[in-house]
């Protein structure tokens, strides 16, 4: 049943040395778990299964274009055209994540966190079909189309699952949570790859099967995820539902007293003024945030233009110029996804030890690093025996580096900067600089490598670095800590008094009555919806 706690020993209590006897809870109950691996398995999986599900049939799909073409036209289709399809069938997934992720927020404003991530298979499934037959029914616009809605379905995902995932858990493990969407990116990742052996599906009579295999992580999040209980900040904050966020939290949390947690969020809402969703224009016009989303914007812009899809393009040639067989290079690539996997299960364990400041500005730091020696010793590979195996090693440690920090902490960041009301908004942001970037990659990264060849990865190497400089300075850490306490610590560099802050936070619709901050409070005590207080 939805109200019913999870048992007690679902909860893990340690106390604090100098707390006073305060309790300090790491709450990895059983629903909270299961909330967490149900949403990035149906979510943040997918997104990585397809960035890289379409490498292994390349030249598979290449002729089915092909021979679709011929049997429709009469002649067969010219190397050109056959780049260009290829390349519109890469590419338009951005850009159907882009339009997922600008729908997202009035999608997650009206039918809450976990009701999207549900809703959010439709769109899966109908992908996963499209791609699956369109061998069978001769037409490759239905794997074009498929990988567009498929990218609507992963930019809705990678916004509402860091989303819900900030709203469930504790602050004391926020960040080891957040990290579950990098994890099952990576996870993603390597699954496609595996899927794609020619022992499995990698043969141009199963290729099919790659993209008919998205239903498996849909289906089990649509029967499962349904039992899980909504975000409780989200019925508490915006629905005015009192008695359905303390079930929440008692299912999450795994204890039947939660009032403390009731009191912290009401908190909020009382600082907050009212729960009115703000929309992306008021949000950039607020100046509270104003450095918030500057953050947001260049963590999320490094995400993507720090070269890793670079790194993917060079794999093969580079394994290759090692001296390892053709044939053995598909196995071998596996070891970074496992690479890649591996590191973001460490990032995953160590972000609330460590915090996000090291492992972002560390990792941001260390592919500078890497980038370097990679450009050496890809230049200097004919001249030297052993600089292919060098340049392996700096390929799987750039990996390593991204997913350690980079790869997954802007998810994270983006859910701790902002309160309640201006988190859709706020992801909408983050979700659209995110794929504009995606796109811009693989728009220009053809050009750039064209013309710089070895030398691309400099251009790399200069965006980590001033990612990792812009972070140094402006990014507080924010490990076990409160809207308020990450708020205060912006606010020196915002020009605003922490009671501005407060205040600052809705420019032109602040409410001064403390009554009707009242009346909030009271209905939430009755479990009422009091549409009347904005």
């Amino acid at each position: 049943m939805d109200g019913a706690a999870e048992p007690e020993a679902d909860t893990l209590v340690e106390r604090g040395a100098g707390g006073g006897g305060r309790a300090r809870r790491g709450n990895w109950s059983g629903s909270l778990i299961l909330a967490s691996l149900t949403g990035a398995f149906g979510s943040s999986f997918l997104y990585g299964y397809n960035l890289s599900v379409v490498n292994a049939p390349a030249g598979y799909i290449k002729k089915f274009y092909n021979e679709t073409w011929e049997r429709r036209y009469g002649f067969s289709v010219d190397e050109g055209r056959l780049t260009l399809l290829w390349s519109i069938t890469v590419s338009i997934f951005a850009i159907g994540g882009l339009v997922g992720a600008i729908i997202v927020t009035p999608i997650v404003k009206f039918f809450g966190r976990k009701c999207t991530l549900v809703l959010n298979n439709v769109f899966a499934v109908a992908a996963a079909l499209l791609m699956s037959l369109s061998l069978l029914a001769g037409s490759f616009e239905m794997l074009i189309l498929g990988r567009i809605i498929m990218g609507v379905d992963a930019g809705i995902s990678l916004s509402a699952l860091p989303m819900y995932l900030s709203e469930i858990s504790p602050k004391e493990i926020r960040g080891s949570l957040g990290q579950f969407t990098a994890i099952f990116i990576c996870i993603g990742v390597f699954t496609g790859q595996v899927l794609g052996l020619p022992e499995i599906f990698g043969q141009e009579s199963r290729w099919p099967f790659l993209f008919g295999a998205i239903i498996v992580p849909s289906l089990i999040q649509a029967v499962i995820l349904p039992f899980l209980p909504e975000s409780p900040r989200y019925l508490l904050l915006e629905k005015h539902n009192r008695s359905k966020a303390e079930k929440a939290f008692q299912r999450f949390l795994g204890k039947d007293d939660v009032s403390h947690e009731i009191e912290e969020v009401l908190a909020e809402s009382r600082a907050q003024r009212n729960t009115k969703m703000v929309s992306i224009v008021q949000l950039l016009r607020t100046r509270a945030v104003r450095w918030q989303i500057v953050t947001v914007v260049v963590t999320m812009g490094c995400y993507q233009l720090c070269g890793l899809n670079a790194i993917w393009y060079y794999t093969n040639s580079i394994f290759s110029e090692s001296g390892i067989n053709h044939e053995t290079i598909p196995y071998v690539t596996l070891s970074t996804g496992g690479v890649e996997t591996l590191a973001a299960v460490f990032s995953g364990l160590v972000i609330e030890r460590l915090g996000r400041r090291p492992l972002l500005i560390g990792g941001f730091g260390l592919m500078v690093v890497f980038f370097g020696v990679l450009t050496v010793s890809l230049t200097l590979q004919n001249t030297v025996h052993w600089l292919p195996y060098l340049s392996i090693f700096c390929i799987l440690a750039i990996i390593a580096s991204f997913c350690i920090g980079p790869g997954g902490i802007p998810f994270v960041l983006t859910g701790e900067f902002f309160q309640q009301s201006q988190r859709p908004a706020a992801f909408m942001i983050a979700g659209t600089v995110n794929w504009l970037s995606n796109f811009a990659v693989g728009l220009l990264f053809p050009f750039i490598q064209a013309g710089l060849q070895t030398y691309c990865f400099l251009v790399f190497a200069a965006v980590c670095f001033a990612g990792a400089a812009y972070l140094f300075f402006v990014l507080p850490e924010t490990k076990n800590k409160t809207l308020h306490e990450i708020s205060q610590a912006f606010a020196k560099r915002n020009k605003v008094t922490l009671e501005m802050q407060e205040m600052n936070h809705y420019p032109g619709e602040r409410k001064s009555s403390e009554g009707q901050e009242s009346n909030f409070t009271s209905s939430m005590d009755k479990g009422e919806t009091k549409k009347g207080i904005v």
